[in-house]
């Protein structure tokens, strides 16, 4: 059999849905637009999320796409077979279109027929929603597969934690039905655990049926319009076609790894290293190119995390030369023609990586010999004392974040090489301003974007707006919105300029807005064609992300004049009647080439 490649899937996909009428949409960015309950997009839903709760989407109600995506939730199992940071999930939706027969149906015919991947469909087995309390059983997907042919036993019918999805504890929902691969030998045998044998069954994709709009725990609410969401991972339908053990014998990983082992040498080189550098490098340089530098907070954090974390399994090779970019380039060649913000941004990935690379290379030996002090430690004091201690305190886990810059999981791993336990706690309390991991990051704080949809919020939401307006008028046309996070008290806005601004410059920013806000202006959106917007000037980042025809908002005052015209997501007010009066409060470094303005509106 011949080898199927990532691109080629890539571009049937699209290729069949578009086929069947569906408008082909650009990813979103990895940092989601407006979201605050995570660091990245972890679903391909997750960017419109605002249409499949009715709101009209510009490229109509039948839409596909390659979504990039990031989920570290399961870091430490990356390496092994199916484990992936960066993963590009392709997508199909319909929002009030068609609903569960035309979306089982158009699954079946993409990985059945000849025309398309072709797949046995003897090999291929479904699961649809048990029940619940909240929704009944899903007997309508299950007639529609045995419909299409699918033999009863194997529809397996599964509670609401395997077959009912949604992207958080609130908002849309549904059952799901999910298709599986057999990976065993020979066909599947009757009875054969359809669905929930994780080792001989592959889950290629998942239809999600959203049905519903979950309010609280206890309460759902019916859509006005049955949509239709889809997701496959493109590395895993990759893995299934070829019949490969695992994802990184596909052809995205396959060179990397071949250049890995010719940097560190075949008799250094270690399966499980190398593959952790290449799926953590791969994240990276989308990172990157998506707006996210390495730092001690949010997205940043975990880029560095992911860097750093890359090195150190090169010094476990015993490779201690710099090498991130070798791999970068690799990348940046493999993705260029397939999204615009990798090829626009590959001088920047390449500074970005190198610089930090320098920074922990000249650190890494010097934290690994401090730890090192503190295991022998332990073991002198069991030798003079009998006592054997096996937890490293958290104001030492903290020296070594503080001083070394070894993130705590990090310190974790040392931990566990060398049978000793962190506390963690103690390390979250001498270091209580930072977050520490993925999954607790958005905890209690508001993460990018808009904190909620309050009036105060969506008044500061719409100031951004003007203010993002006249940085560019004061400034010049080179700024550009580099990252926000805006709650009902404050603003905090990051923008690309290189220089402190004057107490003139912050004054001038600060007239054009309120000057806005007194002219009565107010806000309208309409559909533009894309070129045409950049053409005449509206402000926008990321533009590869957007369709061909593009939702702008325009704020024009009582005299006509237009104050600014944004591409957005909303929400904003409709006018600027009792908005306040704007305050820049602080202006600051945020890193390198990036300043940061904190403002308020005052009442």
């Amino acid at each position: 059999m011949s080898l199927i490649l990532v691109s080629d899937i890539r571009q049937k996909y699209l290729d069949f849905f578009r086929s069947h009428g569906h408008a082909i949409i650009p990813s979103a960015p990895l940092v989601p637009e407006n979201d605050p309950s995570v660091l990245f997009n972890t679903a391909g839903m997750q960017p419109l999320i605002p249409y499949l709760l009715g709101e009209r989407h510009p490229s109509g109600k039948r839409l596909a796409d390659v979504q990039k995506c990031v989920r570290t939730g399961d870091i430490d199992d990356v390496g092994d077979n199916t484990h992936l940071t960066f993963f590009e999930m392709l997508g199909n939706w319909s929002l009030g279109d068609y609903f569960k027969k035309e979306s089982i149906e158009m699954s079946w015919e993409f990985l059945t027929d000849k025309k398309w991947l072709a797949l046995d469909p003897e090999m291929i087995s479904v699961t649809v929603f048990e029940w619940d309390a909240n929704a009944p059983r899903d007997e309508e997907s299950a007639a529609i597969w045995k419909s299409i042919g699918m033999p009863g036993d194997r529809i397996a019918y599964l509670p609401a934690e395997d077959n009912w999805w949604a992207a958080g504890p609130t908002g849309p929902c549904g059952p799901d039905t999910e298709i599986f691969y057999w990976m065993g030998e020979g066909k599947p045998p009757d009875g054969s655990n359809v669905g929930t044998d994780p080792k001989k069954w592959m889950e290629i994709w998942n239809n999600v049926f959203m049905q519903y709009n979950r309010v609280d725990a206890n309460t759902l609410n019916t859509l006005p319009a049955q949509c239709v969401d889809t997701g496959m991972g493109i590395e895993r339908c990759a893995v299934t076609l070829n019949q490969y053990a695992s994802v990184y014998e596909t052809d995205s990983f396959a060179p990397v790894l071949q250049k890995i082992k010719e940097i560190v040498g075949e008799s250094n080189y270690i399966e499980r290293s190398a593959r952790i550098i290449a799926d953590h490098l791969r994240t990276a340089i989308h990172m990157i190119s998506d707006g996210v530098t390495p730092k001690n907070v949010d997205q940043g954090y975990i880029l560095r995390r992911l860097i750093r974390r890359a090195i150190r399994e090169a010094y476990k090779m015993g490779y201690e030369l710099p090498f991130t970019t070798i791999i970068a380039d690799i990348y940046i060649e493999q993705f260029s023609g397939i999204y615009d913000s990798v090829a626009n941004n590959a001088e920047k990935i390449r500074t970005e990586l190198s610089t930090e690379e320098g920074k922990f290379s000249k650190t890494l030996k010097d934290g690994v010999r401090e730890f090192e002090k503190i295991a022998n430690g332990f073991k002198i004091a069991f030798e003079r004392s009998g006592t054997k201690l096996t937890q490293i305190a958290g104001s030492k886990a903290f020296t070594l974040f503080d001083t070394y810059g070894f993130p705590l999981e990090m310190t974790v791993e040392l931990a566990n090489e060398n049978n000793l336990t962190v506390d963690v706690d103690g390390f979250k309390l001498a270091f209580e301003k930072h977050q520490e991991l993925s999954r607790t990051a958005s905890a209690g704080k508001f993460v990018g974007g808009l904190g909620d949809t309050s009036p105060e919020t969506t008044a500061l939401h719409s100031a951004c707006h003007l203010m993002l307006a006249g940085l560019r008028e004061v400034l010049g046309t080179h700024v550009s919105q580099a990252g926000s996070n805006i709650t009902a008290e404050r603003l905090r806005f990051d923008f690309t300029h290189s220089e402190k601004m004057t107490p003139e410059q912050i004054s001038a920013v600060e007239a054009y807005v309120n000057r806005a806000i007194e002219s009565g202006l107010t806000v309208t959106i309409s559909n533009m064609d894309k070129k045409i917007a950049q053409d005449t000037g509206v402000s926008g980042s990321f533009w590869e992300k957007y369709p061909d025809i593009v939702k702008v908002y325009s704020m024009v005052g009582v005299d006509q004049v237009v104050y600014s015209q944004e591409l957005c997501g909303g929400p904003h007010v409709e006018n600027s009647q009792g908005m306040g009066k704007f305050r820049i409060i602080k202006e600051e470094s945020s890193s390198s080439g990036v300043r940061r303005i904190k403002a308020i509106l005052e009442r």
